[in-house]
């Protein structure tokens, strides 16, 4: 008994620091945001971007305790599929279910989701805007889903089977990325596109980001980040599987980190090839959310499909993103981040791919603890049938909708108070001297612009 007893504590507390470690590796991507954020935006903005990456996190650490955690996981007497009724402010955790490692584990998730909106309306929002919908994102929007699909009670869940099946969406795909891309969305539809991004005959006007180096140094921030995000989305890794020689969550940890590296590195090879005959050169920056893209992709069914599915996964979704990147040009539709294109439709292609690529040993070994003798759906392209596939489009939709009916009206309430938007005036000076007492840099190109706040008061009339 004492050495069942000491097994057991030894697996937990392995458990538990392989969860925290996973949870580290999560938050350094905010980090990786930033830089990304940093480096894409012109010099004159870069200090507000930096800015808001913070308010995200602080905001969202706060709202997520506060509310965030117990409509995503609440449970208990009051119980139902569509929202958590308990934790509060964590009352009652550590419980038989859940203790404070995985609280921290879907914060790090949680606050992701606001930094994705924030990319989408960079350069021309008021402040008081991100430290709003950062609050009510993390707090409640977000929550509501990620209770659909993680949540043993959520209507989507894999174990209560929605066709026969429920959502596969392992890390995320849909529940922090789609989220956050149609959350975006609608902030930059709402705002409209930044001061110059087109002509007066409607044609784009080119507005690269100053640093090409904080971009790439972002992209490999996320990149090592993501290893916590997808790989880490076991929650356990001390479990073995019935029926097999050594195998356990330990080989769906390998698996997955090993079919995220290769679904971003093709769309990065996919994205470098494909712009060059488009534009005729070798892009650093498209490279960078190429690779991204088909991170995000790959999130949702990282852990079910095998390496070569990835691949596949990495290759679509970086002409997914060129395309949506294309028809936004033509709608005129402003995202300096590519947030929306990158998050939303690589997200949803994620969601899609899952249900297609999906395998049946794999689907046993992650929802079922590998045990025989149990028949669900699985990739629709792998044998499996029409279940799986129907509930990822369900995902998409229903994730389409509820960020729709909750952050669009958010967004132009905001627009509507004459909260949303900053001055022209304002957005041509640059956020960081209208905003926030002078620039991130010493010597920028603007350097013919105000250098002080108090220089910028004095030219106001």
């Amino acid at each position: 008994m004492e050495s069942s007893s000491w097994e057991e504590s030894v697996t937990q507390s392995i458990n538990t620091i392989y969860l925290l470690f996973s949870a580290y590796l999560v938050f350094v991507m905010q980090l990786g945001f930033a830089m990304l954020c940093a480096g894409s935006v012109r010099a004159k903005n870069a200090m507000n971007i930096l800015l808001t990456n913070v308010v995200d996190a602080v905001v969202g650490s706060i709202s997520y305790y506060l509310f965030g955690f117990a409509f995503a996981f609440g449970h208990g007497s009051t119980s139902n599929p569509f929202i958590g009724t308990s934790f509060f402010a964590l009352k009652d955790i550590p419980d038989s279910s859940y203790d404070y490692s995985y609280f921290l584990f879907q914060w790090a998730f949680a606050i992701a989701v606001a930094g994705i909106v924030s990319g989408s309306i960079a350069e021309r929002t008021q402040f008081t805007s991100y430290l709003i919908f950062s609050f009510f994102l993390t707090g409640f929007v977000y929550p509501i889903v990620s209770h659909w699909v993680w949540s043993p009670e959520g209507w989507l869940n894999p174990n209560n089977l929605l066709f026969g099946s429920g959502a596969i969406d392992f890390a995320g795909s849909g529940v922090v990325h789609l989220v956050g891309g149609i959350g975006g969305f609608w902030g930059a539809l709402i705002e409209g596109p930044r001061v110059g991004r087109f002509d007066a005959f409607g044609k784009p006007v080119g507005m690269r980001g100053h640093n090409a180096t904080l971009v790439v140094l972002g992209t490999f921030l996320l990149w090592f980040g993501w290893f916590g995000f997808n790989p880490g989305s076991f929650d356990q890794i001390l479990v073995a599987y019935p029926n097999t020689t050594a195998q356990g969550n330990w080989t769906g940890v390998g698996r997955t980190a090993v079919t995220t590296t290769l679904a971003g590195s093709a769309a990065g090879i996919m994205t470098l090839f494909s712009r060059r005959l488009l534009i005729g050169h070798w892009d650093a920056l498209d490279v960078c959310n190429g690779v991204l893209g088909g991170f995000v992709a790959i999130t949702s069914g990282c852990s079910v499909v095998d390496p070569w599915a990835a691949i596949v996964c990495g290759c679509v979704a970086a002409w997914v993103l060129i395309g949506l990147n294309i028809l936004a040009l033509k709608l005129k539709f402003d995202d300096p981040l590519e947030a929306t294109q990158l998050h939303g439709g690589c997200g949803a292609w994620g969601l899609i791919f899952t249900g297609l690529f999906a395998k049946k040993e794999f689907v046993l070994q992650v929802y079922d603890g590998g045990a025989s003798g149990i028949v669900r759906p699985y990739g629709l392209f792998m044998g499996g049938g029409w279940g799986l596939f129907g509930s990822q489009v369900i995902e998409v939709l229903v994730i389409v909708g509820w960020v729709s009916v909750t952050m669009g009206p958010l967004f132009y309430s905001l627009h509507w108070l004459d909260l949303l938007r900053i001055s022209s005036d304002d957005e041509i000076a640059g956020l960081d001297i209208s905003s926030h007492g002078g620039y991130a840099y010493v010597s920028h190109p603007e350097d013919s612009q105000p250098r002080f706040y108090a220089d910028y008061v004095r030219i106001q009339p």
